[in-house]
């Protein structure tokens, strides 16, 4: 039956149509738990609190369906406009995108002047760019463009998704640049032929990536909710005396907070992505499909 739901959010979340629907009403249904409001200075706010109670954050406005250099252009405008704003706020943040969202579909010449505008208004800031990994058809391009990136900018990190089996070899052919890197489970569906299809294959190849990652000595960040991988990184750098400024634990805003709040507590850099914006509708599909009982907390926000 999970398997089930999973297929169906994950199909809803690429569905223009219902995507637009639901945006009539706004948050209601729930997404509020996951999504920090429609606009920049929710964000913001959302961020100053996070920040109180010792947490980080990195900021993504939410973007699907990019299908035009005019919408392209837009979406870069509003990374600036994050950008901008975590400097102006003074708060403890940085930025995460994706590359469609900035028209890697359209053209990948498109998506690098867009992405050398977002990483030059970084670098005035002082702030860190993270390129988030999206399904298995746009990796080998997102890998290529964050190479050609890393020629000038040094304050730009991508992800590696453990349930491709390709992510090891990525990994390998990616240490000569020292990258930083958010590695994470996975969230798309995807077909036996390029991802493992079971649990424990996956989180196996999580703690693999983990390990050689940290040893190689490269800033990592795990991002997981799953107790499990968390203990095992723990015992991992106490082993390997690995410094706390090395890595950091990465968690989706509205998931385990009090899990977030914990391992703040223990020393540990917790770092919350926070999505925002008005296109929500496909991130929020997503988060039900990775847990369904999420949806019996829609259900009750619903007849509230």
């Amino acid at each position: 039956m999970d398997a089930l739901m999973r297929t169906l959010f994950l199909a809803l979340a690429q569905n223009r149509s219902v995507s637009k629907l639901a945006r009539r009403y706004g948050l209601r249904f729930g997404a509020s738990r996951f999504v920090a409001g429609e606009t920049l200075e929710q964000a913001i706010e959302t961020v100053r609190r996070l920040n109180g109670s010792g947490r980080e954050a990195t900021l993504d406005h939410l973007g699907e369906f990019v299908s035009n250099e005019a919408e392209a252009s837009r979406s870069t405008e509003m990374c600036l406009r994050t950008l901008d704003a975590i400097a102006a706020s003074g708060v403890r943040a940085n930025l995460s995108l994706k590359l469609t969202s900035l028209g890697l579909g359209i053209s990948e010449e498109l998506c690098m002047r867009n992405m050398t505008d977002i990483l030059e208004r970084a670098r005035i800031h002082g702030l860190f760019v993270r390129i988030d990994m999206e399904d298995h058809a746009q990796c080998e391009k997102t890998i290529a463009i964050y190479r050609r990136l890393r020629r000038e900018f040094d304050h730009v990190g991508i992800v590696i998704q453990a349930y491709l089996y390709r992510s090891v070899q990525d990994l390998a052919d990616l240490k000569e640049l020292k990258p930083n890197l958010r590695l994470v489970k996975g969230a798309y569906k995807e077909p036996p032929e390029v991802a493992y299809p079971n649990k424990p294959d996956v989180d196996e190849n999580f703690k693999r990536l983990i390990s050689t990652h940290l040893k190689n000595g490269n800033y990592t960040a795990i991002a997981t909710h799953d107790p499990q991988i968390i203990g095992f990184t723990k015992q991992l750098v106490k082993q390997l005396n690995i410094p706390l400024n090395q890595f950091e634990f990465q968690m989706l805003y509205g998931i385990r907070e009090e899990l977030q709040l914990q391992l703040a507590r223990e020393g540990y850099k917790v770092r919350i992505y926070v999505p925002f914006g008005r296109d929500w509708f496909g991130y929020f599909m997503r988060r039900l499909a990775e847990r369904p009982a999420n949806v019996w907390f829609v259900l009750k926000n619903l007849f509230k």
